[in-house]
């Protein structure tokens, strides 16, 4: 069978799936999902067997130790992956929920219930722990899901696959509602995103080029998790001993996250106060800091941000300092630079936090907060399937409710148009 009979196969059997899992209760939907936690954790040893096959591969290609560390399995990362189903089993299902019911004039009732998307692609990279995270996600929310890993972790994902779906059939519930495409070759990325009609969206997962490439491609809906140059501004008002511990959170605490901060903006009435302890601080962590000319009179050792250093994402121990004149010149350089991601500003001042909070226009905004807080399971959304820096559909962190959308409803007692 050819690439595209083969992806053409395997999506349609995914819509079979979707018909099936939208009317399934949340009851079982959930039993479905705590067998699945079991089952990871009962073939651990299957799990990791598969997995050592990919790591063995990708260190005979020179994948980076970093690469190779994402794609590994261990006995605690499978037993992650089946408290994160666990967890999802636990949220409250939004399927058929009923919001905004309102009173018409000619008498019937008008209002929105909450329903399944269908089929949800998704093309991921590197991590198998996607496959579950995914799969849990999409099955909760009522939808089938076909994923497409990495060719990297092809083994490990195929294992992970035929475990949940062995579960599903079990607990009679249809196959298709969890479909894996299994050919490495790129051509298989490309037929998925030409099933309009078959395919409801798509969800990819992985660096800027993947995304990229796929919302290029697709002629289906995308929803795009793109990169995240995240700002945090201290404004003249902020409590300095606050500032320096958002600003270091925001940085160093896990920095190859979408939602590091990549540049500080510092109000110039205070940043001779401020900057010295704090620079020393990040240089203490070893930070590699790039300063503005403004900057770098406060100290000299800093490198020079360049205008393209503003734009870029890091994802590493380097930071971008920039003293502003006041809050209209941080929120211009945002929206210049800031790739609405996560963004925050620590200050004393409730009208230019509130001016924060309306005028920069990003996934999440925050007021004497880290930008490292931009995450569904610290918003109380549980897992997500990432952080959207979309404006249609879902934007920020996709739980659950994000993998639905809502279909109007009607209730009459024979009311005509007239």
């Amino acid at each position: 069978m050819d690439i595209k009979s083969f992806v053409l196969q395997k999506a349609k059997e995914a819509k079979e799936g979707a018909r099936s899992i939208a009317s399934v209760s949340s009851e079982k939907k959930n039993s479905a999902l705590v067998k699945m936690a079991e089952a990871l954790r009962k073939k651990a040893k299957e799990l990791k067997k598969a997995n050592s096959k990919d790591t063995v591969a990708a260190k005979k290609k020179g994948l980076s130790k970093a690469m190779i560390d994402r794609l590994t399995l261990t006995d605690q990362r499978i037993d992650e992956m089946a408290k994160g189903l666990i967890e999802i089993a636990s949220l409250p299902d939004p399927v058929g929920e009923v919001t905004k019911m309102r009173k018409r004039p000619n008498g019937m009732m008008v209002g929105k219930m909450r329903v399944p998307i269908g089929v949800i692609g998704i093309i991921y990279e590197s991590r198998p722990n996607v496959t579950a995270d995914a799969t849990g996600l999409c099955l909760k929310a009522g939808n089938a899901v076909i994923l497409r890993g990495g060719s990297e972790a092809i083994n490990s994902n195929l294992a992970i696959v035929n475990i949940l779906r062995r579960v599903a059939k079990a607990e009679g519930l249809h196959e298709g509602i969890v479909t894996f495409i299994n050919i490495p070759e790129r051509e298989a990325i490309m037929e998925m995103l030409k099933l309009e009609g078959i395919i409801d969206l798509i969800i990819p997962r992985g660096g800027e080029g993947l995304i990229r490439a796929v919302t290029e491609n697709s002629r289906i809906p995308v929803l795009k998790h793109y990169k995240g140059v995240c700002h945090v501004f201290v404004d003249r008002d902020a409590d300095l001993h606050m500032a320096e511990e958002i600003c270091f959170n925001s940085k160093v605490q896990r920095p190859g996250t979408c939602n590091a901060m990549e540049t500080m903006l510092v109000d110039a009435k205070i940043a001779k106060k401020f900057l010295p302890s704090m620079i020393k601080r990040f240089k203490d962590a070893k930070v590699l800091l790039k300063g503005c000319i403004t900057t770098r009179k406060i100290d000299k050792s800093l490198e020079t941000a360049k205008e393209e250093d503003f734009y870029a994402e890091y994802l590493d121990k380097i930071l971008n300092i920039k003293i502003v004149k006041d809050i209209n010149d941080a929120m211009d350089h945002i929206a210049k630079f800031s790739s609405a991601h996560s963004d925050s500003i620590v200050t004393k001042d409730y009208e230019r936090s509130m001016r924060f909070l309306r005028e920069v226009d990003s996934s999440a905004v925050f007021v004497n907060a880290s930008t490292r807080l931009n995450d569904g399971f610290q918003f109380g959304l549980g897992a997500e399937m990432g952080i959207s820096t979309d404006k249609i559909h879902a934007r920020g962190p996709m739980g659950l409710e994000e993998l639905t959308c809502t279909k109007f409803i009607v209730l009459g007692s024979g009311q005509l148009r007239v």
